[in-house]
């Protein structure tokens, strides 16, 4: 295989294993009206190209937009906004996926709103742009609990998230988004704001201000917890869960309690066992390429010598490695004799089987002509007073042939046989 190929099935390779290992959407929550329209009504027509609009290529390279479809009766309106921390291709993959899932989750409902991970999609038949909206809401937390002096921990999140909130909430900030983070004693409290960038910057403290309320009333002395409402959203773990690149390290905040690894541990787990599979991959596509390039160059070779009938001889080809590994590289202890063409070595291939090498001088006088044909007679007229030919090796110069190992034979009766075929062997040439 020439190179240049193999060299793009490598890249193949890894852009596929680069692809299945890239981030997904991860669905989280979602809220459902009440309120419901007919089925096939123009309503459902107008829901139908507003999601079709907020996940349609033109929106592929922002992280917030917001639409309005006019039908005759109905207006519906719609957004979605993306974290400020994702990419943009992630971000159109998630607002794809929301936008297909509202469908099926609130499949007649007038109101809807879906958060993932890495975005959230609204829809509503009622006008909600700009205002802040804190119902329906969301909320989970950490199932554990702080070890010891929870009011310690619970001064560090408050100050924490109402830090990241009046960042969030600056004029001119435009994602209306930020992130802080704070040194306990022994690990680090991740802390993420954000309100969707249609506010004012005291709408979105606002309603930031509530989110935070809310949390410490549903996460209440727990490691972890979220809140999630349609015009902002705040989180926090032990754990770093967005994309923390560029952000300066935090001043350190004192915490007098000792708190878990458990954060830190899945963090340590996910990269050896990202790194390991990488490892593991490479080290396939290497053999398996190295195997192809050795499989190519020896039929290359019995090309070379044999022609159009190397293809019936492809079962009997050798591998050097493989009568190297057999001969102890073709030590002086196996060797048996000398031959009028080259040396005989005993050898004792992998499963068990005793062979005797006939290594072919390369300077003796036997080219390759005469290998062809000797190779060609000996695998046709194989008889029982003969030594029965196993195979044969063309590599790195060599010209190896390989026969049976008959031990109740001596050495002179070996070499007389293969001196008898030699003959027959010219005798049909001349013919």
């Amino acid at each position: 295989m020439p190179s240049h190929k193999i060299m793009l099935l490598f890249f193949f390779i890894s852009f596929l294993y680069s692809a299945t290992t890239q981030a997904q959407p991860s669905y989280t929550n979602s809220s459902c009206s009440p309120d419901t329209f007919a089925a096939n009504s123009s309503f459902q027509s107008d829901l139908t190209k507003l999601l079709s609009s907020l996940a349609s290529n033109k929106t592929a390279n922002i992280n917030f937009y917001n639409t309005t479809v006019h039908g005759g009766r109905n207006t519906v309106y719609g957004l979605f906004m993306c974290r400020g921390d994702v990419t943009l291709q992630l971000c159109h993959q998630c607002v794809v996926d929301a936008t297909k899932n509202i469908r099926s989750l609130c499949n007649v409902s007038k109101e809807a709103v879906i958060w993932y991970e890495e975005c959230m999609v609204r829809y509503s038949d009622r006008y909600f742009f700009s205002s802040v909206n804190t119902s329906p809401s969301r909320c989970g937390a950490n199932t554990n609990n702080v070890a010891n002096n929870q009011t310690g921990f619970i001064n560090v999140l408050n100050t924490t998230m109402n830090k990241a909130a009046d960042e969030a909430a600056k004029p001119g900030m435009g994602k209306n988004f930020a992130t802080e983070e704070a040194s306990l004693q022994f690990q680090t409290l991740y802390c993420l704001v954000q309100c969707t960038p249609d506010l004012s910057p005291q709408g979105c403290r606002t309603c930031l201000r509530d989110a935070i309320g809310d949390l410490f009333n549903c996460s209440d002395r727990k490691i972890g917890g979220r809140v999630l409402y349609p015009s902002c959203n705040v989180r926090y773990e032990l754990f770093i869960f967005y994309n923390s690149s560029g952000k300066p390290a935090p001043p350190p905040l004192p915490a007098p309690f000792p708190a878990t690894h458990i954060g830190k541990t899945r963090t340590i787990v996910i990269a050896v066992a990202s790194v390991a599979c990488a490892g593991l991959l490479f080290c396939l596509v290497y053999y398996f390429l190295r195997s192809l390039i050795r499989k190519r160059r020896r039929a290359d070779l019995r090309q070379k010598y044999f022609g159009e009938e190397s293809n019936t001889l492809e079962p009997l080809q050798f591998s050097l490695a493989t009568i190297e590994a057999a001969t102890n590289r073709f030590s002086e202890e196996n060797c048996l004799g000398q031959g009028g063409f080259g040396q005989v070595y005993k050898g004792i291939l992998s499963n068990g089987q005793e062979i005797a090498v006939k290594r072919l001088s390369k300077g003796s006088g036997q080219g390759a002509a005469e290998f062809k044909n000797e190779v060609l007679l000996i695998a046709r007229l194989q008889h029982r007073n003969l030594v029965t030919l196993l195979g044969f090796c063309v590599e790195d110069q060599e010209k190896i042939l390989i026969y049976e190992y008959v031990p109740n034979k001596s050495l002179d009766y070996f070499l007389f046989g293969l001196l008898l075929l030699n003959f027959f062997i010219i005798f049909f040439i001349e013919i």
